[in-house]
């Protein structure tokens, strides 16, 4: 199976999401969509999806959304640190599922950036989460 249209290949590098390769990614205006063909290495013992996946790569998208939105927004944004984060479980998702992360709340500020996301496996919501993401901006000439 073939991501959705507009998906590419997601090459920031990251060695926790390493091994959950290929991950795919969507950048809108707003926000970043991240997505993944589920397969066996991303389920637990009952052989869904490993609620860890959900919330890390909740983070990655939350966090990725947010400096988009900053960057977007003129902000000198150097980096992004998670100072908390909550997922609701709802669903499950099975291998063969297409996996979507999708920021659909962003609040930008210079110290904390707020944002939500739905997890949807075939377009079933699975998951929300929030985040608050801790700002941390760029140094004059640096």
């Amino acid at each position: 199976m073939m991501p959705p249209e507009g998906f590419e290949l997601l090459s920031r590098p990251s060695p926790l999401i390493d091994p959950w390769r290929p991950l795919f990614m969507r950048e809108a205006l707003d926000r970043v969509v991240l997505g993944l063909l589920v397969r066996q290495p991303h389920t637990n013992s009952r052989g869904t999806v490993h609620g860890g996946l959900f919330a890390a790569l909740a983070d990655q998208g939350m966090g990725m959304s947010c400096a988009l939105r900053l960057r977007t927004d003129g902000v000198p944004v150097a980096n992004l640190w998670t100072s908390s984060m909550t997922v609701d479980y709802l669903g499950v998702a099975r291998p063969g599922q297409w996996l979507a992360f999708d920021t659909v709340f962003c609040r930008p500020g210079r110290t904390l950036c707020h944002a939500e996301m739905d997890i949807t496996a075939d377009d079933e919501t699975v998951a929300r989460a929030r985040g608050a993401f801790r700002v941390t901006l760029e140094r004059a000439g640096a």
